[in-house]
């Protein structure tokens, strides 16, 4: 198969999870590529993603190579895989728009140094590099609340015909509107908002069926997380969580038996830790009642290093999407939506959105 040729919005930690994992399953094999979803899936593999191009406005990143780029300061994930050759792709200055919350400034450790006296590019110029780059699907990595910057890059991969991953909750495909233009455009996309592997939101929304299918009747749930990476102290600014407290409330609400009303409920972001760096803590609560209206209730606390955590759903993305180019099929992917994001168009149960990929590499 030919290489998967991807631009990523955003050097942050998943992106630079993503990256090394490409460099870690180099030289494995089916029988040993542990925390992958799939390895070899509708004939790619894993190592045939290739970075062609990539944004960023910190002026720690920008003009870097990007294997360099993915180490610099203030990332903070894991590194599983350090020994990286050049790639020859430098980060190229990105719009900033919304990209970056004002009181990012504040954090001497963890902030953004924003490259504001920059010339940024044009759509014409993103356009232009992502054609000459070859890239084939464009990621979308940008911080929680980038409203008007996400929209800025989904403009961008209309005109250059590139397949759209956007793994952020600002809502292109499921919106009408986007979806209708990408569909109209004969482009893929998928979104919106990246579940992780085995992360809160899944977990909650599995135990969430569980309790559906066993006839406990659940009545009250939270979801509350800590972190210390950039995403969390982005977060800090309640003002950009809208979209994605409604992403993660919506990915639990549709998997339980019955809504819950809006009192009983709360999934979202919940503090910034510093020195949880990119380990990310989840802590859930469930009350309900078992038969004869006895009460009980469930507790889990759940750690992962949040960002690796994504980066193999990523990888299946890129591939799904890649797959719908080579057989010309545009607009919103459901079945890959369903299964990898936590907001898409058509909300399916895990089970069939699992089904429905398989069916969808398939070709059927």
């Amino acid at each position: 198969m030919s290489k998967i040729k991807v631009s990523i919005i955003g050097m942050g930690n998943c992106a630079s999870s993503l990256i090394q994992g490409v460099y870690y399953y180099d030289g494995k094999s089916a029988t040993d590529c542990i925390g992958l979803m799939n390895w070899d899936l509708g004939g790619y593999l894993p190592t045939d993603i290739e970075i062609v191009s990539a944004f960023d406005v910190d002026k720690r990143k920008v003009g870097q190579d990007v294997n360099t780029a993915i180490f610099s300061a203030p990332n903070c994930t894991t590194v599983f895989c350090d020994d990286l050759p050049e790639s020859g792709v430098k980060v190229s200055m990105g719009q900033i728009l919304d990209g970056c919350a004002d009181h990012m400034d504040q954090y001497a450790d963890n902030r953004t140094f924003l490259l504001s006296d920059a010339k940024q590019p044009t759509q014409d110029d993103v356009v232009a590099l992502l054609k000459s780059s070859g890239a084939d699907v464009l990621m979308n990595y940008l911080p929680v609340g980038s409203e008007q910057a996400t929209r800025f890059y989904a403009e961008c991969a209309l005109e250059a015909g590139v397949a759209f991953v956007n793994n952020i909750p600002v809502f292109i495909a499921s919106d009408k509107v986007w979806a209708k233009r990408f569909e109209d455009a004969n482009i893929p996309i998928i979104g919106d908002d990246i579940k992780a592997q085995l992360g809160a939101t899944i977990t909650h929304r599995i135990l969430t069926d569980l309790f559906k299918k066993r006839g406990v009747k659940l009545e009250r749930t939270y979801q509350l997380n800590t972190g210390g990476n950039t995403d969390f102290l982005n977060m800090l600014n309640r003002n950009r969580l809208a979209s994605k407290k409604e992403s993660k409330t919506e990915a639990v609400q549709s998997a339980a038996a019955n809504r819950l009303d809006d009192d009983n409920i709360h999934v979202g972001p919940s503090d910034y830790v510093a020195w949880q760096n990119d380990n990310k803590v989840c802590f859930l609560r469930m009350e309900g009642k078992l038969f004869g209206d006895v009460p009980m209730n469930l507790e889990l606390r759940l750690s992962v290093e949040d960002s690796p955590n994504s980066a193999g759903v990523a990888i299946d993305s890129i591939r799904c999407a890649k797959l719908a180019l080579d057989r010309s099929i545009g607009g919103v992917l459901n079945a890959p939506s369903a299964y990898f994001c936590k907001h898409p168009p058509i909300q399916f149960t895990d089970d069939e959105a699992y089904n429905s990929v398989q069916e969808f590499v398939q070709g059927k």
